[in-house]
């Protein structure tokens, strides 16, 4: 059997890849956090699919599950929002079962901060204005930030920032980043990001800790700070020029 980390997307059900679909479609068991993942996808799986939610068990009872269905000879869908390589945590399902010598694939998906940014009708890299994405997180109760990668530190490089799992602490963000991007920076934030409930509010690092907290928003949730949000006076791409040098066969 396999185990088949599927990125579920950002929540919208339909904005999970072909192959994420193709692939649950065809496991015996699920695994899946329902906190986080739509149900509607749920209804993909095979109809006596074994379905397992992960919301309440800890990495030992996730592994006992992944370990069980390689036992029986079952293909595992082990669901998680967004798409693997990020904030996902399958680093160390993926050691537990190379350890175990069971073997797994990733299946990648769409990411929440890619789902905000068609939200927002926005272009993250600008040409002048941009040209780099930073991702990352605030220090909080969960694990610790690496030396070096505090906002304040980050923040120097002048670049877009997209935070996850820090709306709670929009203030922190805002202190760190206003040194270095200044209180006129375009901000947003993005909740629930393509789906029904979906939130957007827009402003610039001198409101939008306030905004945050006037909408309640407290988690599902990226914030952006930089530049290329709000970009409008900006020299078009070379990809497109009609000085670029095309050759014809």
């Amino acid at each position: 059997m396999t185990v088949y980390f599927i990125g579920a997307g950002p929540g919208a059900a339909d904005l999970i890849t072909v192959r994420g679909a193709r692939t649950l479609a065809a496991c015996g068991v699920c695994l899946y956090a329902g906190s986080l993942v739509p149900r509607e996808l749920l209804a993909e799986c095979p109809p006596d699919a074994r379905l397992v939610d992960t919301a309440q068990l800890n990495l030992d009872e996730i592994t006992a599950e992944l370990l069980r269905a390689h036992q029986e000879g079952h293909d595992v869908a082990r669901l998680h929002s967004g798409d693997p390589s990020v904030f996902s945590a399958v680093a160390e399902q993926m050691r537990r079962l190379d350890a175990a010598g069971v073997p797994y694939e990733v299946v990648p998906g769409v990411p929440a901060f890619a789902a905000a940014a068609a939200s927002l009708k926005r272009e993250l890299t600008v040409p002048t204005v941009g040209q780099t994405v930073i991702l990352t997180r605030v220090a909080n109760r969960a694990t610790a930030m690496p030396d070096g990668e505090d906002l304040a530190t980050l923040g120097r490089s002048g670049a877009l920032i997209v935070l996850h799992l820090a709306a709670k602490y929009a203030d922190r963000v805002v202190d760190e980043l206003l040194p270095h991007y200044g209180a006129d920076c375009p901000a947003a934030v993005v909740a629930y990001a393509s789906r029904p409930e979906e939130l957007i509010i827009r402003g610039t690092l001198d409101d939008i800790a306030g905004k945050i907290k006037d909408a309640g928003v407290l988690r599902t949730a990226v914030i952006m700070v930089g530049r290329t949000l709000g970009a409008e006076q900006f020299r078009d791409s070379h990809l497109y020029s009609p000085e670029r040098e095309r050759h014809t066969c």
